[in-house]
């Protein structure tokens, strides 16, 4: 089990707002948490304004900043959110059972919104784009 479950939601939003996780810890399962917190507490749009900001302080603090892609963090935060409005998981563990797509076929579920590479594209990196082929929620 991934070490993320060690906290609860609240010591797991503080802990990276802080920077205090490691990078090797903040793993793609973890960003799904992140979303999931941040959008059943602060609702979509602050959500994705709250995540932003963290994460670019959190690559800042990993040196990583090559790493942030804007338009792929708040695609991931839109389709996290389309998932929670179908969901009737209380906890975030429930809610990736529930919907194993987000964890394992990411990549495959943002190709159905993008038809373009959204991972390499200096862009995409720099600027949210919306998606080509479907929209999000």
């Amino acid at each position: 089990m991934e070490k993320l479950f060690d906290f609860i939601d609240s010591e797991f939003e503080q802990r990276f707002k802080n920077c205090e996780l490691s990078p090797t810890e903040f793993t793609h399962e973890a960003h799904l948490r992140l979303a999931w917190i941040h959008i059943n507490r602060y609702g979509i749009e602050q959500a994705e304004k709250n995540i932003t900001t963290q994460l670019q302080n959190f690559v800042a603090f990993a040196g990583a900043q090559d790493k942030f892609n804007l338009t792929l963090t708040i695609a991931a935060i839109k389709a996290v959110h389309h998932f929670v409005l179908k969901s009737k998981s209380p906890t975030f563990k429930d809610f990736i059972a529930e919907f194993p797509r987000l964890k394992y076929n990411f990549k495959e579920l943002m190709t159905c919104h993008y038809g373009f590479d959204i991972y390499h594209s200096p862009k995409a990196k720099a600027e949210f784009l919306e998606p080509d082929l479907i929209p999000f929620d």
